[in-house]
């Protein structure tokens, strides 16, 4: 009876420490590029028109609203939450861009209103 007893959790223990065995550094390798979604490169861009225009404002919260992709295009839109001089406000940007070439065509940026 012990010796049932001892086999099982030996062999409970083995199943359990197979995975660390096998990948010692994660038990659930996960491709990275999977991970970040598509639309990271056009946030980054969003971050950046906005900086541009609002060089003292902070970012400090965005948002992807949508991605559309027409006939020959795509666009990426964004809300982001800025702050200046304890001033918050709201940006959407708007990036059209060529799908297949990923070439920007335009970008468009509108300030919402303003909060305290």
């Amino acid at each position: 009876m012990m010796n049932k007893f001892l086999i099982t959790v030996c062999l409970c223990i083995l199943f359990i420490f197979i995975p660390f065995l096998s990948n010692p550094h994660n038990i659930d390798t996960v491709n990275a590029e999977k991970m970040i979604p598509s639309h990271a490169k056009w946030g980054k861009i969003a971050m950046q028109k906005a900086s541009e225009k609002y060089p003292s404002a902070k970012i400090y919260d965005y948002l992807h609203v949508k991605g559309e992709q027409k006939e020959n295009y795509s666009v990426e839109t964004f809300k982001l939450w800025l702050d200046e001089n304890n001033k918050k406000f709201e940006v959407i940007v708007t990036i059209h861009f060529d799908t297949k070439s990923e070439k920007v065509s335009k970008i468009s940026l509108q300030r919402l209103n303003t909060h305290t």
